[in-house]
């Protein structure tokens, strides 16, 4: 029996290796491993960037410290344990303080063995500003032209609302005068001062049209002057946790928060007004404050216009491959190029970019049709539409290899068919196979855009920058600009992480950027997976 036993114990054995039993489950494995990091990593993103924009409750902490006593008003971010010189932990809270104007710094570490109370006061306000950050105080007035109205008064509320529209108001009138009116005006005096260096005559009407241009200028910057005062003359009176008078006027509040006041609902309402305010608004303060639109407009454009290269480039290249190339060692050896492209380093391609799209066409598009600008370079250096080109390069395998498998998966029955009816070759192509294959030739396009959307390292070279006040599209004639530089998420989120001068205060934004970014890439991902679907339905074929 124990033979027997022993026999069938193998003869077990060596069954569940041939059907490769312990192969399955360590793949298995594998593979949950994989996917618990990515969650993990997901999840991490997701925690830490949906928390940076709820509203937190505001404390006053009277914190004595070598023999100095204070009041510090703020959030707590984090609790950490550090060791001092003589080698004694101490638990210590990272608070965030704002007033970065009056403190230097926004963040601040306290023992909290020094911390002697804690209250948390109502009338505390979270104050956002367009220089120097938050702020956190207690209000005193609003003083106006019209007069002056005190915190306990039944109109102050009233008066703080029209003061942040007030402000509001006047900003965008600001970026209008500034940034379009006085924009279109520099452009065409810069016109005409390259005229004039051309030595081209100079009509009469061209130095009146100088002139009235000169002098428009001049009023716009008279109208902008009178904005900036009389919103000077309209401001907001607080003191600080220590009791420190501030003013803040007008021009430099965005929005007002009594976090200590505020509900659930109010605190949720708060909460949408910080992502709105994320998506739409122009960065400031190192990129550290207010929102990341220009990224995101970047992200979104810079991929469409990839997208616009590389797909007749890939799907032709896929088509001859597959249908008119002779079958051989040339092929063969394009085929391995091609594959061997999709694992180049992306940085070598930005390397490529600059030599080639900016220096070497763009460079012979300005001495050949913007010759009057030089030295100053219109196309010759980094922009949008080289960075298109770069990733759409750099994707190129990607397209390619997708078109080549989705055709060779229509079947040769339907060929054979459209060959049959009288169609030729490219008839055949262009109304069997093709449409047939679009599913995946869509979706190799699509999963192509997600990847360029994450490429950062090849962007750094060839148009990306820090921070770009004009977008690439925009109401001002020629209404596209590609020779602009450009903002971008993934760069974004180097900059702030890696960059920043103020570490701590980029570190919500950095979440928060990244948790956008991976929702841009997964809506891509699912688009693709949805249009395919729709379109496998639409042009399904069998096999004869």
């Amino acid at each position: 029996m124990s033979l027997e036993s022993n026999l069938s114990s193998s003869f077990a054995t060596t069954a569940r290796s041939r059907k490769g039993e312990s192969w399955v489950w360590l793949t298995a494995a594998g593979l949950t491993f994989g996917v618990a990091m990515a969650l993990g990593l997901f999840l991490l993103i997701l925690i830490k960037g949906s928390s940076s924009f709820w509203p937190r409750r505001i404390d006053v902490m009277e914190v004595s410290q070598a023999g100095i006593t204070e009041k510090i008003a703020g959030y707590v971010t984090q609790k950490v344990q550090r060791r001092d010189s003589a080698g004694i932990m101490h638990d210590e809270i990272q608070v965030f303080r704002g007033n970065k104007d009056l403190n230097g710094e926004a963040f601040k570490f306290i023992d909290q063995s020094s911390i002697k109370s804690t209250s948390r006061p109502q009338s505390l306000l979270l104050i956002e500003r367009m220089e120097y950050g938050p702020a956190i105080v207690n209000p005193i007035a609003i003083e106006t032209p019209e007069g002056r109205v005190a915190a306990d008064s039944n109109r102050f509320e009233k008066a703080l609302e029209n003061l942040l529209e007030q402000g509001r108001s006047a900003r965008k009138k600001l970026l209008l005068i500034e940034r379009k009116k006085m924009g279109v005006i520099s452009r065409e005096l810069d016109a005409i001062g390259r005229a004039e260096k051309s030595d081209l005559v100079i009509t009469e009407v061209g130095k009146n049209r100088r002139v009235e241009l000169q002098t428009s200028f001049e009023q716009l910057q008279s109208e902008a002057a009178a904005i900036r005062k009389q919103l000077a003359q309209s401001s907001f009176l607080a003191t600080t946790a220590n009791g420190e008078s501030v003013s803040y006027p007008a021009g430099n509040l965005t929005h007002v928060f009594a976090a200590n006041q505020a509900g659930f609902f109010q605190r949720l309402g708060e909460t949408f007004h910080r992502v709105a305010q994320f998506i739409t608004e122009d960065p400031r303060e190192a990129n550290t404050e207010g929102g990341v639109f220009p990224a995101i407009f970047g992200t979104v454009i810079m991929t469409l216009v990839m997208s616009l290269f590389v797909t007749p480039f890939g799907v032709i290249a896929a088509i001859y491959l597959r249908e008119y190339a002779k079958q051989g060692l040339f092929v063969r050896i394009v085929r391995i190029c091609v594959n061997n492209l999709a694992g180049v380093p992306s940085i070598v391609f930005g390397v490529f970019g600059l030599a080639f799209f900016v220096y070497f066409v763009g460079g012979g598009l300005d001495g050949w049709l913007f010759a009057d600008r030089l030295p100053t370079p219109t196309y010759g250096t980094p922009g949008i539409l080289w960075a298109s080109l770069t990733l759409a390069l750099l994707t190129l395998p990607v397209v390619i290899v997708a078109t080549e498998e989705a055709i060779s998966a229509v079947p040769r029955g339907v060929r054979e068919a459209a060959l049959a009816c009288g169609a030729s070759k490219w008839q055949s192509i262009q109304r069997v196979v093709l449409p047939a294959s679009l599913p995946g030739i869509l979706t190799g396009i699509i999963l192509a855009m997600a990847r360029g959307a994450g490429e950062v390292a090849p962007l750094m070279l060839v148009g990306v920058v820090k921070l770009a006040p004009s977008l690439p599209l925009d109401d001002i004639a020629p209404f596209i600009h590609p020779e602009r530089k450009f903002m971008h998420l993934g760069f974004h989120i180097y900059d702030l992480g890696f960059q920043s001068p103020d570490a701590e205060a980029a570190k919500p934004i950095v979440y928060a950027t990244a948790l956008l970014l991976i929702c841009v890439v997964v809506g891509l991902n699912l688009t693709a997976i949805l249009i395919r679907n729709r379109l496998k339905k639409r042009f399904a074929v069998s096999s004869f």
